[in-house]
């Protein structure tokens, strides 16, 4: 049988060696220190002691101990984030060094309904306690995360915001030029109308041709429905042109729209993680209840 390094492991010791009573209700484990050769107990507390930590005490309470794990009956070694309420409900092995105790944990009575019940009240009673008594430094440590989340992330966007800015002038400057030779086109369209119909031929004559040029602006504006899918509406056809030429910019000038918008989502969702915290009457509210009742 071997460990977690894979050195292997002397003979089991009988389980008389590491023993386990309940004294008050906790379990009292008690075995031989390997350096100093004396019986030590060790008192736990199931609900909130894990493995880990009550390893952590044997080989505080004896420097000599170099490895110390705890393995289940079939081999398999036992997560040290495992509760001890946990591992007590089965036997198991204590290795440490090189020397693997078997240990057999007593048999508790089982606890009447109302009993089970009363225990399961105080259960939850500690555990809000426990949440109630570390909840403040959770929340500061979870602000700090935050913030420098909060710093990274507004880093990274600084010069794609930048680069964004001369990209949106730049639309918006090609977008404006459009719509004033769209307006001189029109005038010079009416103003020669206008010349043809007063001073070279009469209305009886460019009254057909201003019917044509009604019905081909018609089919104009039905040909950019078919294409688009949208109604010919003055600002949809002028944010749609924007977005063209902000899209062809972007891509000439290597501009990541999907990583900008990514960033801009991830920033908006710790900020808003971030008021969450520094409210506490939210803390267990979900974003969505929180944005009806702002």
């Amino acid at each position: 049988w071997r460990g977690r390094e894979g050195a292997p492991y002397s003979t089991l010791v009988p389980s008389d060696k590491v023993t386990i009573n309940y004294r008050h209700g906790l379990p009292v484990i008690t075995l031989t220190l390997p350096t100093r050769s004396e019986r030590c107990r060790f008192t736990v507390k199931p609900m909130v002691t894990t493995v880990g930590a009550f390893l952590q005490d044997v080989r505080r309470e004896d420097k000599g101990i170099e490895r110390a794990e705890v393995f289940a009956t079939d081999g398999s070694k036992v997560s040290d984030a495992t509760l001890m309420e946990v591992l007590l409900m089965n036997d198991f092995k204590l290795a440490i060094n090189n020397t693997a105790y078997s240990v057999s944990p007593p048999v508790k009575e089982k606890l009447s309904s109302e009993h089970a019940t009363e225990m399961e009240d105080v259960k939850s009673l500690v555990h809000r306690l426990f949440v109630a008594l570390h909840l403040e430094d959770h929340q500061m440590r979870k602000e700090r995360e935050l913030l420098q989340k909060l710093d990274h992330l507004k880093e990274e966007l600084l010069p794609l915001e930048q680069m964004k800015a001369r990209i949106t002038d730049s639309a918006n400057a090609k977008t404006s030029r459009l719509l004033w030779v769209g307006l001189a086109l029109m005038s010079t369209q009416g103003g020669a109308l206008a010349w043809l119909t007063w001073w070279v031929y009469s209305w009886d004559i460019m009254e057909p041709v201003t019917y044509f040029i009604t019905y081909g602006s018609a089919m104009a504006f039905y040909t950019y429905f078919v294409l688009t899918k949208q109604d010919y509406i003055y600002p949809d056809a002028k944010d749609r042109q924007f977005l063209h030429y902000f899209y062809r910019k972007s891509k000439n000038q290597h501009f990541n729209v999907e990583r900008y918008n990514k960033l801009k989502e991830d920033l908006a969702e710790a900020e808003e993680s971030l008021r969450r915290l520094r409210q506490p009457l939210h803390l267990r509210l979900p974003i969505q209840e929180i944005s009806d009742k702002d």
